[in-house]
Order: C-alpha cells, then sequence, then structure tokens
C-alpha cells in the first residue's frame, strides 16, 4: 500500500550528525527505519502508521502504542515548528521534516529533524488549557529525550528513547 507525502527509505538512514547522548544510544541500533514528511497535519498520522509498520515488522508490538504517542507529539511539534521557517528557505516542492526510528529490539530511539531553529521548551500549561502538553507526554512516556542542532546544518533534531 502507498501512502501519501511519505517516502520509506530502506537502505539504512541516519540524522547527519548525532550529539553525544544520541549517539550512543544509537551504537549498535541495527534496526534502522526512515520516513519523509511534508509539514502538514496529516504527516503526525502518517508518521504514527510509519512508526506501528517498522515496529510490527521488528516484532516489538508492545512498545508500539508507546512510541506512537511519541513520534505523534514530536512530529506535531516539528510540523509546527516547521511553519516558523521563512519561505525562502523551505523547500516547496520537498519534505521538510525527517523521522528516523532505531532498535536493538529492547529500545526505540526516535530523531526528527525540522527546519526551525529553535528547541522545544516544556511548558507548565494550566489546568484548563487546551494545549502545551506535549512534551509534557514525551517526558513521561520516554527514558530519556532531548534535542540538538546538528553541526553545520539549520534546524534541529529532537529525540526520545522508549524501553521495554
Amino acid at each position: 500500500m502507498t501512502v501519501p507525502n511519505i517516502k520509506t527509505v530502506t537502505t539504512p538512514s541516519v540524522p547527519w550528525c548525532q550529539p553525544e547522548t544520541a549517539a550512543t544510544l544509537a551504537q549498535g541500533l541495527p534496526l534502522r527505519s526512515h520516513v519523509e514528511l511534508r509539514p502538514v497535519p496529516t504527516s503526525a498520522r502518517l508518521a504514527r502508521l510509519h512508526a506501528r509498520n517498522a515496529l510490527r515488522d521488528w516484532h516489538m508490538t508492545c512498545l508500539a502504542d508507546t512510541v506512537e504517542v511519541l513520534v505523534s507529539e514530536i512530529v506535531s511539534n516539528a510540523i509546527r515548528a516547521s511553519a516558523r521557517v521563512p519561505r525562502q528557505r523551505r523547500d516547496p516542492s520537498g519534505p521538510r521534516i525527517q523521522l528516523w526510528l532505531a532498535s536493538d529490539l529492547r529500545s526505540v530511539l526516535i530523531q526528527v529533524w525540522d527546519g526551525d531553529r529553535h528547541h522545544p521548551v516544556r511548558q507548565e500549561p494550566a489546568p484548563d488549557a487546551e494545549a502545551g502538553r506535549g512534551l509534557l507526554l514525551v517526558e513521561a512516556l520516554s527514558q530519556q529525550w532531548g534535542s540538538y542542532a546538528p553541526d553545520g546544518q539549520s534546524g534541529k533534531i529532537v529525540w526520545a528513547v522508549c524501553a521495554q
């Protein structure tokens, strides 16, 4: 089945560069999946589908629900952040969000790149606020998370680790 706005790469793909923490985590993670997404709201759903399919292929369905929530929150933030990228820096013909998944069958490393240089900031929303809880979910559901600017590249990568 072909999914619009999504391009699956079958060869191992990794981010341009990884900070020490993410690099350490990525070492020894032989299973890899990569997808490029357009910065549109439907891409969050496509990213969840991609993650679910990758974890099914890796026989890790026990983590699928948690990984889907993490992917959804991080990709949704990347979609919003991409709207802040100046129009002259956007590539209208191609995808602007990258999602990498890597696993060793015990844990999953999620990495999402977008073109905005501003790093995410966890908020403390009011009890009746309708938004602002995404990074609280990421923090609660992941073993670790963070963000970094790739050396010599624009934008940032937000990452999270989910383990059994």
